[in-house]
């Protein structure tokens, strides 16, 4: 009942939430072998053999276990988004290895802030953030019910996303941190207390330009070519059961491109954040062209498409058909 009368904003950011807690939890390995590739630039010898997405997968299951695909992900975090707190394990052998930091007799709020990970922190709240301003945007230029022309869905796109972009840029360069493995964070907590006492808080905000130079002309370019795709859809599929089908395949198509075209500022970016000598974003791409050349722009462009494209295509696949459901127009 409460939910039914919620404002249509806050159901699209439940519903944005929700989609991204699906996608996250599927493809998080993905991004963490993307960061690993783009940040073994630094470590590697000239002329030392090519290092490609299965062995950076094969050696982070080899050394972190196959749940380190997973590096930032806790058992206790999944588990703490469902449960209510008095139901979360305190005992001794039920918490993570690290969890020799905490005294048992803490209060269970302050085991639920330590053990809720930057994958989650950024993805949840950010996707909804997200959903919730495209969605706002769209009703409030868009009134009448008519659909954004292609110029139009690249600027509300793109719009969102830097909205949602810089609201979630200190935990996506505590995030990046934890997937390079260069740093022994413990908890995202301990992390953010790191990063401003060693580096002060402007590093929180490093690499701003960079994502917002990839976040917002891929979310543009994702929902011109989505909407686009959508549109071309013949009217039986879209009104048949297999419509969420042809929608996550017009999402894939989209994704696709989107990733392509945003691929050297996604290098750019995690160059700057996992550095701690505050690059810019210039010192980031002398750097890059001058040890890699234009190749060492699209390292990592394999496992950052398939993430991308197949998490948006999922998000906006489960956000609409959850906005249908609340007889919401997405």
């Amino acid at each position: 009942m409460e939910l039914a009368l919620a404002h249509p904003a806050l159901k699209a950011f439940m519903c944005g939430s929700l989609s991204g807690t699906c996608s996250t939890l599927l493809f998080q390995p993905l991004d963490l072998v993307k960061t690993r590739l783009q940040t073994l630039q630094n470590t590697m010898k000239p002329g030392a053999p090519k290092v490609g997405m299965m062995t950076v997968l094969i050696q982070v299951i080899r050394t972190e276990s196959f749940l380190g695909l997973w590096k930032g992900v806790s058992p206790l975090a999944l588990l703490s988004l469902s449960l209510p707190l008095s139901t979360l394990p305190l005992s001794s052998h039920s918490l993570p290895l690290s969890s020799h930091s905490l005294s048992l007799s803490s209060h269970s709020l302050s085991v639920l802030i330590l053990y809720l990970s930057p994958v989650f922190l950024r993805c949840i709240p950010g996707v909804g953030i997200y959903f919730s301003t495209f969605y706002s945007l769209k009703q409030h230029y868009f009134q009448e019910g008519r659909a954004p022309n292609a110029g139009e869905a690249v600027l509300l796109g793109a719009g969102a996303r830097a909205v949602a972009g810089v609201c979630m840029l200190p935990v996506t360069v505590i995030k990046t941190r934890f997937e390079s493995g260069r740093y022994n964070y413990v908890s995202v907590l301990g992390a953010l207390k790191s990063v401003c006492e060693t580096e002060g808080p402007r590093a929180l905000f490093s690499g701003l330009t960079a994502t917002l130079l990839r976040d917002a002309p891929f979310s543009g370019i994702y929902v011109m070519f989505y909407s686009q795709a959508k549109r071309s859809l013949p009217p039986e599929v879209s009104s048949s059961p297999y419509a969420p089908l042809g929608n996550f395949g017009c999402g894939v198509m989209a994704g696709v491109l989107a990733s392509v075209v945003t691929q050297p500022a996604d290098v750019v970016k995690t160059h700057i954040q996992v550095s701690p000598a505050h690059w810019t974003t210039k010192d980031a791409i002398r750097y890059i062209y001058t040890e890699h050349g234009l190749r060492g722009f699209f390292r990592g462009a394999v496992p950052r498409s398939l993430r991308r494209t197949l998490m948006a295509a999922m998000a906006w696949t489960v956000y609409e058909q959850l906005m249908a459901r609340m007889g919401l127009k997405s």
